[in-house]
């Protein structure tokens, strides 16, 4: 709202919470109130506006003055653990039992807008009993899922020798143009890309994308028939809920086995939801790797449509929705970071 405000000549709203949009639209439609109300929201988007941009004024350095200040990773006495194997391997049909704990169960009650983590909103004074109940209805519903095998996991990964020049990482003749934090920071401290992750030689970059969400549209077909809406959101939340898993689990597979630069860890569920581990995962469209024209060369290089029947839309969506793709970087020191921030 505070974006569109400044190209749109009509009143624009934000509303926190959907319960307020009828009041919100009475005051709209009635002229009396009408201009009054969308004059004062007006000038409250202006006043964040412009509190926005007292705080975003930083020094953006030139590319090459932000290069002087990556990241260094002492190349020459750095150990690359070279993986088990390299190119792609595919998971069809992967046993959905085996993700069950690894599901951080906190985000599936904030989907339902209670907040809390698991398993403490259980017992939660304002939550606690609802939470009890939906969660129960999760699990009936999660034995069904499985007992049926009616929604299937498929996946796909890979590892590929790889190394890096300045912000490109060179994989199989393809280019990965990933962007450096250009903000200044001082000179004491690091302006980032992913690409300072990979060696300039005979390093490797791994790849991913899974899916829990196959057959989800027929299994839900019998609630949506009986406009069943809650057990027909329950559903989707699960299945969201299962991916995060896949991906956690095979995370660590591919750190303790497949790739085999963290052998020895052993953490527990909540240890690995916040990321004690060696190594990162991330995905096109985030803060590090914004674009997600990511996704195009993730899905040639690991055929993914072919091999897991993950398709990508014309604006890069994925489908079905309870889907993910991403890179594994094994380094030590590699971390997450907004090349637009401070982070």
């Amino acid at each position: 709202a505070v974006m569109i405000d400044t190209k749109y000549s009509g009143p624009t709203v934000h509303v926190n919470d959907a319960s307020k949009a009828v009041s919100i639209a009475s005051k709209l439609i009635n002229p009396i109130s009408c201009q009054k109300f969308t004059t004062q929201v007006k000038k409250e988007l202006k006043k964040i506006r412009d509190d926005r941009l007292k705080k975003s004024k930083k020094t953006i350095l030139s590319l090459e003055e932000a290069r002087k200040r990556k990241f260094e990773a002492n190349w020459g006495r750095y150990q690359i653990n070279p993986p088990t194997m390299t190119g792609t391997k595919v998971l069809n049909n992967y046993d959905l039992s085996k993700l069950i704990d690894y599901i951080d169960w906190s985000p599936f009650f904030h989907a339902w807008e209670m907040k809390g983590k698991y398993p403490d909103i259980l017992s939660n004074e304002k939550y606690g009993a609802q939470a009890k109940v939906i969660f129960s209805d999760c699990n009936k519903i999660l034995k069904d899922i499985i007992a049926k095998r009616k929604i299937f996991a498929n996946g796909v990964y890979g590892i590929f020798p790889a190394y890096a020049k300045n912000e490109t990482v060179f994989v199989k003749n393809i280019k990965l143009n990933f962007p450096r934090q250009l903000v200044d920071k001082g000179r004491e401290k690091n302006n980032y890309c992913l690409a300072d992750f990979i060696a300039p030689k005979n390093d490797y970059l791994g790849m991913f994308a899974i899916s829990t969400g196959h057959g989800l549209e027929s299994y839900i077909k019998e609630f949506d028939m009986y406009d069943d809406d809650y057990n027909s959101i329950m559903a989707k939340i699960i299945t969201d809920r299962l991916v995060e898993a896949f991906s956690e689990k095979l995370h660590e597979q591919v750190r303790r086995e497949i790739w085999g630069y963290s052998t020895d860890e052993n953490f527990t569920i909540n240890e690995l939801i916040r990321e004690k581990y060696v190594g990162i995962r991330p995905a096109p469209g985030y803060p590090s790797c914004p674009d997600h024209s990511y996704k195009d060369i993730i899905w040639e290089l690991l055929d993914v449509e072919k091999n897991t029947g993950i398709k990508l839309t014309e604006t890069r969506s994925m489908y079905p929705a309870a889907s993910l793709c991403g890179f594994y970087f094994s380094h030590k020191n590699a971390k997450y970071f907004s090349t637009t921030g401070n982070i």
